[in-house]
């Protein structure tokens, strides 16, 4: 089962090139059923990302642009009135599907926003007075430019902890960038991308991920990162025992595709920034500090047990 992740790591690759550890945190988070976020500029590949990922795995697909006159009905769905049954009859929005898009999802308003908030933790939402339950498995990747930028509405902290990891590309190589200039065109590369997994292969690969040994001193490591980002006046606020799950369960993902069955404290850095990037807000001049440089500055200051 690991060839097959590489070979979903190698079929994206081909898309989207040169970003193979991106792309490693991006499958690893679909392993540990959480859902990615993607932020940056706009034209670095953070849709075409998605949409090979979601390709790759053989699942259902739905991509929703989000804009600033964008409703909750637009995502959930809306029941309208059937004249000849003389009832009304819902009619399932695009959130009803394995893979959702949710494409710059800062540009809609937080009322918009929101109604990703149930379907992201619940796997079910709540549509006048009913409970429906979600495809699984579910998975939401959700692009958004910088907040720096021109009609943006900054994800509330409830729903950036929503996400498992946050993941920026940034700029191609030299050598990736040329070959992507004199290359196919990635929506023609899109268009014949095949599935190296099948939805049912998928599920078994997030129970085995699961699975994976994490041995006590293992678990001292992450308690200790916590607690020093707790401890420390670097970081507004320090992270919540959900993210210290979110890290376990990163790190577990991480071994899987390594081939090991348990977990060593180079699979927790490797997911580290992509897990608390986004939770850990930097105090002072630090406030735009990357994912990876908060990673970095705690692998110095936290010590391995």
């Amino acid at each position: 089962m690991t060839t097959r992740i590489n070979k979903v790591v190698e079929r994206v690759g081909g898309i989207i090139l040169g970003k193979e550890l991106q792309i490693r945190l991006a499958v690893a988070c679909l392993l540990a059923r959480g859902h990615l976020l993607i932020e940056d500029i706009p034209g670095v590949g953070k849709t075409t990302l998605a949409h090979a990922l979601a390709a790759s795995v053989g699942l259902s697909f739905q991509r929703v642009q989000f804009t600033s006159d964008l409703l909750p009905a637009d995502i959930l769905g809306v029941s309208i009135y059937n004249r000849d049954s003389g009832t009304f009859q819902f009619h399932p929005g695009p959130i009803f599907t394995q893979v959702v898009l949710a494409d710059e999802v800062n540009r809609a308003t937080p009322k918009a926003q929101s109604a990703l908030l149930e379907a992201m933790e619940e796997h079910q939402v709540t549509i006048d007075g009913e409970t429906r339950r979600l495809p699984q498995p579910f998975f939401v990747i959700a692009t958004q430019n910088p907040s720096y930028q021109v009609g943006t509405f900054p994800l509330p902290e409830s729903q950036l902890d929503r996400f498992l990891m946050r993941i920026q590309l940034g700029y191609p190589g030299a050598d990736a960038e040329r070959a992507l200039l004199q290359g196919q065109d990635r929506r023609d590369l899109l268009q014949k991308l095949g599935a190296c997994l099948r939805g049912e292969d998928l599920t078994e690969l997030q129970q085995e991920a699961q699975q994976v040994h994490v041995a006590s001193a293992l678990l001292d490591y992450v308690q200790a990162i916590v607690r020093h980002t707790r401890a420390s006046a670097e970081y507004a606020n320090g992270l919540s025992p959900r993210a210290a799950l979110a890290l376990l369960h990163a790190a577990r993902a991480w071994a899987l595709m390594e081939s090991r069955k348990h977990v060593v404290p180079e699979d927790v850095q490797a997911v580290l920034g992509g897990v608390v990037g986004h939770r850990l807000i930097p105090t002072g001049d630090g406030a735009r500090i990357n994912g990876s440089d908060i990673a970095q500055h705690l692998i110095k200051q936290v010590p391995i047990p």
